[in-house]
């Protein structure tokens, strides 16, 4: 069977799913917009050099090795909207320009709303490590939540449901399992202090720390290098530094490190090395 077709095959049954119902219009976009990229892939790839720079074959020779791309991360936001609903309708119209895979409410209802393989518009400009373009090999969920208030136990039973199967289709890693600020520090603040990265870490969904009590951290320990090794973009430190007290120290404390705070860091950096 050919790709193309794997491809169709693959969406029919959100087809179905999208033809009633209060949102049959954007439905009825994405079905459009989904055949038009369906299109382009069943489409013979055009020559990209010019024809005087290298010898190009008469042509096409197609490879029979090749699939979609699978997502290698898993982003996790805060809607800061008033609603549920709001959020839906948000990512229903084309000019917000903005969207994610999946939106869960506050008890617990999940809302698919785009193929895993597809680029949802989530992230934005952001970066984690060498990976500059996060949108392209990530996941994006969405929390109904102001980033002001506890996550409900329904929210983060329905999330961590959601991530387990994740992980295990996509074998994504445990430190690819990142907030919104940690790969745009300095633009971003969520899912903010109130989320459970050490229930979800535990988990295997994130990277925590232990008892940092005995820990002495070296006099030649630097910050910005050990924020980096983890994968935080250092271009702007203070940023980063409020990032990273944001997912793992539940913090919105300013300034300097504190001692335990630098500890903290210390132990996280050694789980990268």
């Amino acid at each position: 069977m050919k790709f193309g077709s794997l491809f169709l095959i693959s969406i029919i049954f959100l087809f179905n799913q999208c033809s009633r119902g209060p949102y049959a219009a954007s439905n009825k976009k994405y079905k459009q917009q989904a055949k038009k990229l369906a299109k382009e892939i069943r489409m013979i790839p055009a020559d990209v050099l010019p024809p005087d720079s290298v010898i190009i074959s008469q042509s096409f020779v197609g490879t029979t090795n090749f699939g979609l791309r699978r997502p290698n991360f898993v982003i996790i936001h805060h809607t800061a909207q008033e609603s549920c609903e709001k959020t839906i309708s948000t990512f229903t119209q084309e000019q917000k320009q903005v969207s994610a895979h999946y939106v869960i409410c506050k008890d617990g209802t999940l809302h698919h709303m785009l193929n895993n393989y597809l680029r949802a518009w989530h992230a934005g400009a952001s970066s984690w490590g060498n990976v500059t373009d996060v949108n392209s090999s990530s996941i994006g969920i969405e929390l109904d939540n102001n980033g002001k208030e506890i996550f409900p136990d329904s929210q983060v039973k329905a999330l961590l449901a959601l991530l387990n199967s994740l992980k295990k289709s996509y074998g994504i890693p445990a430190a690819n399992f990142l907030a919104h600020v940690d790969v745009a520090p300095g633009r971003k603040v969520d899912p903010g202090k109130y989320f459970p990265w050490q229930q979800l870490a535990e988990h295997g969904y994130g990277i925590w720390y232990g008892d940092t009590t005995g820990i002495i951290v070296p006099s030649s320990f630097n910050t910005a290098q050990a924020l980096r090794i983890i994968g935080y973009n250092i271009s702007n430190i203070n940023s980063s530094i409020q990032a990273f007290r944001l997912h793992y120290l539940q913090s919105e404390n300013t300034g300097e490190l504190s001692v335990a705070e630098i500890k903290v860091l210390y132990a996280l950096m050694l789980k990268f090395l």
